[in-house]
């Protein structure tokens, strides 16, 4: 069954006793529970609820007007849709979590009062139209988080006023509708964090929402703009919020999501969508459904996310070129069938997933870039692909086959990637060499002796693996990168790996091995010098990674995001490692861990951000660190905690302690009993046992403790780098806050620090005492007696470069405080107080309210506060009103008496907290039956139908819309009796809905039909007649008017009686036949239908032509015969199968222009040749025939081999042309015409053949007529059609100027002319005394040979002495003997220069060249010169490659046999 249409029938009876609960669901009280089954269908045995009777059809809309009897369901949504609404109607508390939901109907809820509780989360819902809940007026807890909504509309929440739990979390939301939670008193749980939310003018209202309810929204960020990325919504003032252009709108646009609309910032017509460069940096959602091309080429978009575009079912075009895209999910494009082009060139892609193209069968174009790894079977389905470009890439090999599925590719682009032509890329040049279809040059890059040769032109046996050569390319990223996604994996240099176990462990190492191997389980490295985990991406690909070792190692620090992608690890092991705190990020990615152990460490801060994203971990071992407090919910991200070891820690059990004692006996979580070890009374003594009160602080208060928490990790005025902290020209008069741990560098330079407190730099916890390096020049130091320990501190360690100066006081000005001596630092007279005040902070008294002033070694000071007052100086009184408890906008005024607070509520609140909004509608005006919507201050009437009015007090009136009975564009008119309706011509009746036959009345004549038409008639007049109503007869028709005549033939009256005048090759009284055809073109033909009773056949046809050689017939059964022109002789080939095929030959020549008539009659295996009824020729072959079929196919007209596949030649043709080949078959294509094809006594019709292009109806004879390059056609006055890039009478005349360029032009002949061989080649004709392609090579002077005289050739001096080089027809010593025309053989490469570009062949082939000199012969007392010339030529596809690195194919006519004949 379809998705999108359903038939469901739910039965509904009484309660007659306990119902079995539906499978697979699970049933509780009143709840079913359906949720993360993934269902498609309505589970069966539903318990049934009161009610019997009929069975009622109706709309989902509709059904809950009725009460629950037996429903007949039908209904047009997805089968979830359905699941979703039983469990709803039926059920108080619903649980459909974990399922594939992606539409809420509205109006689903209405009259469902009962339900409290509905769970939708993690589905896949995209949007919350604006009557999505209303009706659900007790509904306390809705989850909607982990879904893919991405729009809101205005009002979808004003129902649920008794709302108390609701979670938006980890959508898609880019924007909310202003006061959308203002109607949610009772609201105590609230979730938004997780979105994409575009913090402009239009969300301005959400931050101080969320400022008054702090416990409300936690974490909700921003995520654009830029500017504001990754900030506190609630933080932000109100003047952050700004809009530009056109987005400051205030239109709330719908959701759409049946069909999908055009995204604001594109544009879409002729269903394209068109995105391009509007700064995106996702892909936009709810597209238009019935899209064909989108356009999303440059933007800023950086991942192509699942399933992105699979519901756009008729894209055929997606273009995503010039992003920033680094990932695409393999499910993006899934689904798209009529997909044919997808663009992801100028990108980021490293890698393609598997399967990211499977099912594309329809795919042709696809570009992409930066990828390093191809899998073998990536382009498995792309049976359609055209063009693959892979150019400009890290892909340095490729798996075996990686091409084999694509049947239909042209054209492959490899270049500029760096190749290793190492033995696992011999299968390449392989299928290259085969499939020349790789344009762009592909070339290796290593090994040396290879490097940037082309791949298709070397060796097989040159590509080998050899421990001998350096295959590594400088600069690129190592070549196991390209393996390990096909081949088997690489172990790690010095590691063991076995059983997807990799053992690294005990080899004393100090980085992290690279490239584990993807199918890796457990990673050991225990036992090594490891000091620093760097966030290097080590473990993205380990999909199958479960546990990992790193104990018994020196870590002192892992970087945040050290283990992004372990997602799939369960055991993290730390044990005996330097780490001194723990903090969530550094666990980022690990998502899936169970087991956490952290034992004999240097812990001495656990904080509420310590384990944050590890809310898997079930066994969590701090044992043996140095743990002495723990804050308040360090451990409240951990839900799933089970075993928790915390001895061996040095605790000391003050108040901070105190929430951790209650705190583990609330708990179920097995600790082993950790003990107190301070104060001296508490010591040994089980935390979980010490009575509250005796967790307590010796000053009854509890000391901020700054030195454990999440903290800053870097200060705000400064950059940090590493362990380098740079603050210099920073305007700092005081140290920064908040030093990140292990700095080794603090550089303070060009500042206007005056004192620095003692020891600040070296107290052993000011996090930096580990530095190396700190210069402090450019300072105003004030170098007296309290500096004294800054110049030794820097002279002891060398820990500042010798340029630091003081500025003061008197007499130390300019000297270096790495040399100036003690006791120069003296403290004389009284200090300005600026001074003192930076050496001693709180010698100023910065503490107000008599707070107490204390020196603190990072703040530099800290204030304890007296009670009643707080703020870093005490300057804040404790109000009560600060945390603005007040809602809905009232004032809180503050008690000082009772330090207490009352609410002053806004017009239309009441309560404590002005949290209740005022019933409106308890004293309402609605009138006629109207429901009162209560607002704030204010209420709402909706109207029944037929009423209106600010109360519904209107009556609407009879004719207004809705109420219109009047139908078809007619007017209503309101009456006292009711409405009337003022019909248009053409209907009538009350209503005008009935539509009056005017036929009725019709004036139709001579037997005419009447059609009855809107508002008239019209008459269907029988043959002889004509008018309006069929009342003119009609004269007879002209006999022209009544012949059939066929193919554009014309009709004429002679003598009484239609005649068709046919025009050229049409034969019959209805010019119906084509009898006569003229080849025009190279490798036309023509296939007849199946010949019966081939081997008995008699066959006759006349045949015009000015040609030599060409095939005239053929047939393509197991016995082909082929009757062909073979130097203007006709002759016939018969192949009986088992032996060599056998010839005749016309003593006739038939190629002068006129028609000649030629026989042809088979019996058996004698055949018998005719012309022009003369004396017959026969064959009989004394072979065995082989089984006749009794059917064969007959082509006319024929093609050279070379071009058979090229041009779509039945194959089924190819095997009898081939054999008939090698028995000196001409394969020149035919040239003329031929008419009066008879076969058995019948006349065959041409236009019941099949015809390729180039042949044309029509002929008449063609006289002989030399056409250098071109053909003569013998369809009109005699002509020469010349060949592209010729002109002439003989086509003998290149095109020159606007027609097409001279190849002449910038030609390389150096001591030569320039002769134009086509329209593209030329070649050089030498000046005496050169030689060579190119004329460059000059001849040994004349006067070199001495004793020799070539009498017809050059003397030429060689290391045997002097001979002679004669020239053509001559040879001897001398060259003074004529020698015979012959052909020479010749085996080389054909050359051909392009414009300035010279190109040859890929290989070397046979030809022969004609030399030799023939006789004049006499011919009516006419002395005809003759040449040594080519009697018969073979033409052959070949490839060619040129000097600039392109190559491309084309025909090459070269001469195969040699002899005498009329010089042209």
């Amino acid at each position: 069954m379809p998705l999108n249409r359903c038939d469901v029938t739910v039965l509904l009876a009484g309660h007659g006793g306990a119902e079995a609960c539906p499978t697979p669901c699970s049933c509780l009280s009143n709840t079913v529970d359906c949720h993360g089954l993934g269902i498609h269908t309505v589970p069966k045995n539903i318990p049934r609820a009161e009610g019997a009777g009929k069975t009622v059809r109706t709309h989902y809309k509709d059904i809950y007007k009725y009460k629950p009897i037996n429903f007949l369901f039908k209904c047009f949504l997805s089968q979830e849709i359905i699941v979703f609404f039983l469990c709803l109607f039926f059920c108080p508390h619903s649980r459909l979590n974990k399922n594939r939901l992606s539409q809420l109907p509205e109006l689903l809820f209405q009259k469902n009062e009962a339900l409290s509780r509905l769970d939708l989360s993690e589905n896949a819902i995209q949007a919350i139209p604006r009557r999505a809940f209303r009706g659900a007026t007790d509904l306390k807890n809705l989850q909607l988080d982990k879904n893919h909504i991405s729009c809101i509309e205005e009002g979808a929440f004003r129902a649920l006023r008794s709302l108390e739990v609701l979670t938006l979390n980890n959508n898609n939301i880019s924007s909310i509708p202003v006061s959308s939670f203002n109607h949610m008193p009772k609201l105590r749980t609230f979730r938004l964090h997780s979105n994409s939310l575009r913090c402009d003018c239009h969300q301005a209202w959400l931050s101080p929402w969320l400022r008054q309810r702090p416990a409300l929204g936690l974490y909700t960020q921003c995520s654009s703009p830029p500017t504001l990325r990754g900030l506190n919504l609630a933080e932000l003032r109100k003047s952050d919020f700004a809009c530009s252009g056109h987005s400051g709108s205030a239109f709330v646009q719908p959701c759409s999501l049946a069909s999908g609309s055009c995204p604001p910032m594109c544009s879409c017509s002729n269903n394209i969508v068109d995105c391009r460069g509007r700064g995106l940096t996702a892909i936009p959602a709810h597209l238009p459904e019935g899209m064909t091309e989108i356009r999303l080429e440059q933007n800023g978009i950086k991942s192509v996310p699942p399933g992105a575009f699979t519901s756009y079912k008729k894209l055929r075009r997606i273009d995503l070129s010039n992003n920033q895209i680094s990932e695409i999910a393999p499910d993006a494009f899934h689904g798209l069938r009529a997909l044919s082009s997808l663009v992801l060139y100028g990108n980021k892609i490293t890698e393609l997933p598997s399967g990211v193209f499977d099912g594309l069968a329809s795919l042709e174009l696809l570009n992409a870039n930066k990828i390093h790894c191809i899998r073998a079977n990536v382009f498995k389905d792309l049976e359609n692909l055209a063009l693959l470009s892979l150019y400009d890439n890290k892909i340095q090999s490729l798996a075996k086959g990686t091409f084999s599925s694509l049947r239909s590719i042209q054209t492959l682009h490899l270049a500029q990637n760096p190749f290793v032509c190492d033995c696992n890329v011999k299968w390449l040049a392989d299928f290259l060499r085969s499939n020349p279809i790789e344009t762009s040059g592909a070339r290796c890059a290593s090994p040396r002796r290879l490097a940037n040769k082309r791949i298709a032109q070397i060796k097989s046996s040159k590509f080998r693996c050899s421990a001998k050569e350096q295959y590594h390319i400088p600069g690129t990223e190592d070549r196991r990168l390209n393996y390990e996604c096909n081949s088997k994996p690489v172990c790690p240099a010095k590691c063991r790996c076995e059983a997807n176990v990799v053992d690294c462990s005990n080899l004393r190492l100090t980085k992290f091995p690279e490239h584990l191997p993807s199918s890796t389980e457990e990673l050991r490295l225990n036992n090594n010098d490891l000091s620093v985990l760097e966030a290097t991406g080590a473990f993205k690909g380990l999909s199958q990674l479960k546990k990992i070792n790193l104990s018994n190692n020196k870590i002192s620090e892992i970087e945040d995001g050290a283990f992004e992608g372990a997602s799939s690890v369960v055991e993290l092991h730390l044990t005996a490692n330097h780490l001194e705190s723990v903090r969530g990020s550094m666990f980022k990615g690990m998502e899936g861990m169970r087991m956490l152990m952290l034992r004999n460490n240097k812990i001495s801060c656990i904080h509420n951000g310590s384990f944050t994203g590890l809310t898997n971990v079930r066994l969590l071992s701090l044992y043996d660190n140095q743990l002495s407090t723990i804050l308040p919910g360090a451990f409240d991200t951990l839900p799933n905690l089970s075993t928790l070891n915390l001895l061996a820690n040095p605790f000391k059990c003050d108040c901070r302690l105190s929430w951790f004692g209650a705190w583990l006996r609330s708990r179920r979580i097995v600790t082993g009993n950790p003990r107190c070890q301070g104060p001296a009374f508490l010591r040994e003594i089980p935390l979980q046992d010490v009575a509250v009160p005796d967790f307590r602080c010796e000053d009854g208060a509890v000391l901020e403790d700054s030195s454990c928490g999440p903290g800053p990790q870097c200060p705000s005025q400064c950059t940090c780098m590493d362990t380098v902290v740079r603050c210099s020209n920073k305007h700092l008069q005081a140290l920064p806050r908040g030093l990140p741990r292990n700095v080794t560098e603090l550089i303070l330079s060009y500042n206007e620090l005056r004192c620095i407190p003692p020891l600040a730099l070296a107290h052993p916890h000011a996090h930096i005492h580990t530095h190396t390096h700190t210069p402090i020049g450019a300072n105003p130091l004030y170098c007296d007696c309290r500096l004294l320990w800054l110049s030794e501190w820097v002279k002891s360690g060398y820990k500042e470069p010798g340029i630091a100066r003081c500025a003061g006081p008197r007499g130390m000005e300019g000297k270096l405080l790495l040399t100036t001596p003690a006791d120069k630092f003296q403290c004389l007279g009284k200090l300005a107080s600026s001074v003192q005040a930076k050496c001693s902070p709180c010698v100023s008294s910065p503490c107000q309210n008599q707070g107490i002033c204390k020196v603190h070694h990072t703040q530099q000071y800290t204030c304890v506060c007296k009670s009643g007052f707080t703020g870093k100086h005490c300057e804040t009184p404790v109000d009560a009103c600060v945390s603005n408890p007040c809602t809905n906008g009232g004032t809180c005024l503050s008690d000082e008496q009772t330090r207490g607070f009352s609410c002053a509520c806004a017009f239309g609140f009441h309560g404590t907290f002005c949290e209740v909004n005022v019933d409106d509608c308890e004293d309402h005006g609605c009138e006629n039956g109207a429901t009162c919507v209560d607002g704030v201050g204010n209420y709402t009437c909706l109207c029944p139908p037929n009423y209106t009015g600010l109360l519904c007090e209107e009556e609407e009136g009879v004719c207004s819309p809705g109420r219109n009975p009047c139908q078809h564009q007619s007017t209503c008119v309101s009456t006292p009796n009711g409405p009337r309706c003022v019909c248009i011509p053409g209907w009538v009746g009350p209503d005008c809905g009935i539509d009056y036959n005017e036929c009725v009345d019709h004036r139709c004549q001579n037997g005419a039909q009447c059609v009855d038409h809107l508002d008239g008639y019209s008459c269907v007049c029988p043959q002889g007649y004509s008018g309006e109503f069929c009342e003119v007869a009609l004269p007879a028709p002209l006999r022209c008017q009544l012949a059939q005549c066929q193919n554009g033939a014309l009709c004429e009256e002679k003598l009484g009686t239609a005649v068709c005048q046919c025009l050229p090759g049409f034969e019959g009284q209805n010019c119906e036949k084509l009898v006569s055809v003229n080849f025009v073109d190279r490798d036309s033909y023509v296939q007849l239908q199946d010949v019966k009773n081939w081997p008995q056949t008699n066959i006759t046809l006349q045949v015009s032509t000015a040609e030599e050689n060409g095939i005239l017939l053929y047939n393509g059964d197991n016995e082909p015969i082929a009757v062909e022109l073979h130097q203007g002789h006709v002759r016939v080939t018969y192949d009986p199968g088992n032996q060599p095929a056998t010839a005749i030959y016309s003593t006739e020549t038939v190629n002068d222009g006129h028609f000649h008539t030629l026989e042809l009659v088979t019996f058996n295996r004698m055949v018998n040749l005719s012309v022009d009824g003369g004396e017959p020729t026969t064959l009989d072959s004394q072979g065995e025939s082989r089984s006749a079929t009794g059917e064969a196919r007959l082509y006319v007209g024929g093609r050279s081999r070379a071009s058979y596949l090229s041009s779509g030649m039945p194959e089924e043709v190819m095997p009898a042309s081939l054999g008939l080949s090698s028995q000196t078959l001409n394969t020149s294509s035919f040239h003329g015409c031929i008419r009066n094809l008879y076969i058995n006594h019948e006349l065959q019709d041409f236009t019941r053949s099949h015809m390729k292009l180039g042949v044309v109806p029509g002929c008449k004879a063609c006289r002989k007529l030399y056409c250098l390059h071109g053909i003569c056609q013998p369809n009109g006055p005699q002509v020469c059609h010349c060949q592209q890039g010729w002109t002439g009478q003989h086509c003998d005349q290149p095109v020159t100027g606007a027609a097409g360029a001279n190849p002449c032009e910038g030609s390389k002949c150096v001591k030569g002319v320039c002769v134009v061989l086509d329209a593209e080649t030329y070649r050089c004709d030498c000046e005496e005394g050169y030689y060579g392609a190119l004329c460059n090579l000059q001849k040994e002077p004349a006067g070199s040979c001495w004793g020799l005289k070539c009498l017809h050739g050059q003397c030429q001096k060689t290391e045997d002495g002097e001979r002679c080089i004669c020239e053509q027809g001559y040879t001897g010593e001398s060259c003074d003997i004529e020698s015979p025309c012959r052909g020479e053989p010749v085996r080389d490469y054909h050359r051909l220069q392009r414009g300035t570009v010279l190109c040859q062949t890929s290989k070397p082939f046979s030809w022969v060249e004609c030399q030799g000199r023939c006789q004049a012969t006499a011919k009516l007392d006419i002395t005809i010169a003759s040449c040594c010339a080519p009697l018969r030529v073979r033409r052959r596809l070949l490839t060619f490659e040129c000097d600039d690195g392109t190559s491309f194919t084309q025909d090459v006519e070269k001469p195969v046999e040699c002899g005498c004949k009329e010089c042209v």
